[in-house]
């Protein structure tokens, strides 16, 4: 008995505790401790710096993208705003001014709703969802917004049209027979369908969603197909107004040929088109500027009246 109760006063309470090879495997929550609050170099730092060196090229570049999106914009509206401005004062200046009572006075509304309609308030009317400023916010405003700007543009250019018509019926002078005219009529004819279209298929609450996707590329390609068509059609006439308006010298006028100071401002009105239709299709055509939520991705659009929370 006594050797056994011997034993047992010899055997531990309890199970042997494990062995540390070192201090931190005894005690690893004070290693770590001491070592943040020393300044270690083994701290969180190295992981913030690794952090920043991972998102920092992609923050300058989506920086630097937004840049230069809203230089190309504000380009856009400069270009746009001369353009206006060229084509009122060459009617103005050198063609007289406006009126509507048949005389060449209302062939001058022509020039200037076409190019203020057909032109400068659609190529803007195209940009409005590329605004990066409009990408965190409900997308039903700008809806609305862009087809009240080219409803707008589509008015001015049949108030354009007309003009040009009642002049020439007023003259007794034929109508569409010049491939400006022609030019011109097909641009305009393909606005008003693609309007109409906009309106029924985007905004429309009835329209299904996968026509709107079906039709969602169709309707950007025209978008810029129609720019184009205005631009060759503005073009065209303002060289043909500049070669019957200079072609005789009775009015004591220089002809076209030797580039008078209203030539130069054709010219100019010309090349202030052109440049802003680069402009306007470059926006269109770069696929970073595009509303994160119209990428090929994600096309499906809410309708009119259905509540959008972006």
């Amino acid at each position: 008995m006594q050797h056994m109760q011997q034993r047992q006063q010899m055997q531990p309470a309890g199970p042997p505790s494990p062995s540390c090879s070192s201090t931190s495997d005894c005690f690893p929550l004070i290693i770590h401790r001491s070592a943040a609050e020393c300044g270690s170099e083994t701290s969180a730092e190295p992981e913030k710096h690794e952090v920043r060196a991972e998102n920092s090229p992609t923050d300058l570049f989506r920086m630097r993208s937004i840049v230069s999106f809203y230089v190309c914009f504000l380009l856009c509206l400069g270009l746009g705003v001369s353009c206006v401005v060229c084509v009122c004062l060459w009617n103005k200046q050198w063609r007289g001014g406006f009126a509507w009572d048949g005389s060449p006075k209302q062939f001058n509304w022509h020039p200037v709703l076409m190019v203020t309609g057909l032109i400068v308030l659609y190529g803007n009317g195209a940009v409005l969802y590329r605004v990066p400023l409009t990408w965190g916010q409900n997308k039903l405003p700008w809806k609305l917004l862009h087809a009240a700007v080219m409803l707008l543009a589509l008015v001015l250019s049949v108030v354009g049209l007309c003009a040009v018509f009642d002049f020439h019926n007023a003259k007794n002078t034929p109508n569409l027979y010049s491939l400006h005219s022609w030019i011109g009529i097909a641009a305009t004819a393909l606005f008003a369908m693609q309007w109409v279209l906009g309106l029924a298929v985007f905004l429309v609450p009835c329209s299904p969603i996968s026509l709107r996707k079906l039709l969602k590329p169709v309707h950007v390609w025209f978008g810029g197909s129609i720019l184009s068509l205005s631009i060759v059609a503005c073009i065209s006439g303002i060289n043909e107004k500049l070669f019957f308006a200079l072609k005789r010298n009775t009015s004591g006028t220089q002809p076209y040929s030797k580039l008078p100071p209203e030539a130069v401002l054709g010219n100019t009105l010309g090349v202030l088109i052109v440049a802003f239709g680069l402009v306007v299709l470059k926006i269109l055509s770069n696929p970073k500027w595009q509303r994160p939520d119209s990428r090929p991705e994600d096309t499906a659009y809410t309708p009119l009246f259905q509540e959008e929370n972006e």
